[in-house]
């Protein structure tokens, strides 16, 4: 006999049982994602979650697939797929009803990345366009130091030396800026000089002259304060569609017609990343640059297992190139 429970008052359950077990940004992330599973079950007329079957759950793949890359249905389907073993487990759900769930393949997720050659576009067009703005700062830092957002967004004023040209990272979950792995993901990071020089500009010309509501004054500012994860990510979606920084799109779309080109929409171009995978590009680029996975898994709070499982992209032929070069046999 099922438990009757609508699916808000599920989810609220859940993430209550979960939260001392995880991180805050893990728990951010779930809430996220099941937050659209609640809206889902609220179109399709869902007020028990005892009624959700292999379908619902197929219909909310197709859903989400016509909103975000495949890179998220992963994400979302896999924090869903938790959540209905954990319902199952409170008897609210029938048993094995999460084992019906067909999750694209992991590998074809992983594959969104940015080239080098991409980046340095984005760049340039930052560079004569948006020079010194909060985008501009923020996929600098993103491509230059690989952190999550998480990180990105916690830096605050006073974390940043720019005589040293290096960023101080601090865990400080009681003002709202934790980090993913807590105190051991506290470290400093240095910057190139041309990051150091937007960084600066953007100080002196751009960034509001705000706190946030704890006092504490962030780098990356609006006038409002610190800004969320989400607005710091919807730059990022914007961004990355080729119609914005080359004038012209790669999927043969009309711009005036295609809802990729609206901002709020901005996630659905197929060339639109989100931050992770800038994230993996530039460990990838890193180490097709000839640096060691030691100092990367120090200069990106990422050990050198998941390193190799989750963020080395490198081709077998870029691999075996890059030890011909290291050694010296060309």
């Amino acid at each position: 006999m099922t438990r009757e429970m609508t699916p808000t008052e599920a989810v609220e359950r859940y993430l209550k049982e979960k939260r001392p077990n995880v991180s805050e940004s893990t728990l951010y992330n779930n809430k996220c994602a099941l937050n659209q599973f609640t809206d889902f079950c609220e179109q399709e007329d869902i007020t028990q979650l005892s009624e959700i079957d292999s379908f619902h759950l197929s219909d909310f793949k197709l859903h989400r697939q016509e909103q975000v890359s495949d890179v998220t249905v992963y994400n979302n389907l896999c924090v869903v797929r938790v959540f209905i073993r954990w319902a199952a487990s409170r008897d609210i759900v029938e048993s094995g009803l999460a084992e019906s769930m067909i999750l694209p393949n992991p590998d074809d997720a992983r594959e969104a990345k940015i080239e080098p050659e991409t980046a340095d576009q984005i760049l340039d067009y930052l560079d004569q366009f948006e020079y010194a703005t909060l985008r501009h700062i923020l996929f600098a830092l993103l491509w230059d130091t690989g952190f999550r957002m998480g990180t990105v967004r916690a830096l605050d004023l006073g974390d940043y030396h720019p005589d040293e040209q290096y960023v101080s990272i601090n865990h400080r979950p009681e003002t709202d800026t934790p980090l993913k792995n807590g105190l051991s993901a506290e470290r400093e990071v240095n910057l190139h000089q041309w990051v150091c020089d937007i960084i600066d500009d953007y100080v002196q010309i751009n960034r509001p002259s705000i706190t946030d509501d704890y006092g504490r004054k962030p780098v990356l500012a609006t006038q409002h304060g610190r800004p969320n994860a989400t607005n710091l990510r919807a730059h990022i979606n914007a961004l990355t569609r080729p119609c914005h920084y080359t004038g012209e799109c790669p999927h043969n779309r009309n711009q005036d017609d295609c809802e990729a080109a609206q901002y709020r929409y901005s996630q659905r171009c197929p060339s639109s990343v989100s931050p992770h995978p800038i994230r993996r590009s530039t460990i990838t680029a890193w180490l097709n640059d000839g640096h060691s996975k030691e100092l990367l898994s120090d200069r990106m709070d990422v050990s050198t297992d998941t390193l190799d499982k989750h963020y080395d992209a490198r081709t077998e032929q870029e691999k075996r190139q890059l030890r011909r070069e290291q050694f010296d046999m060309n």
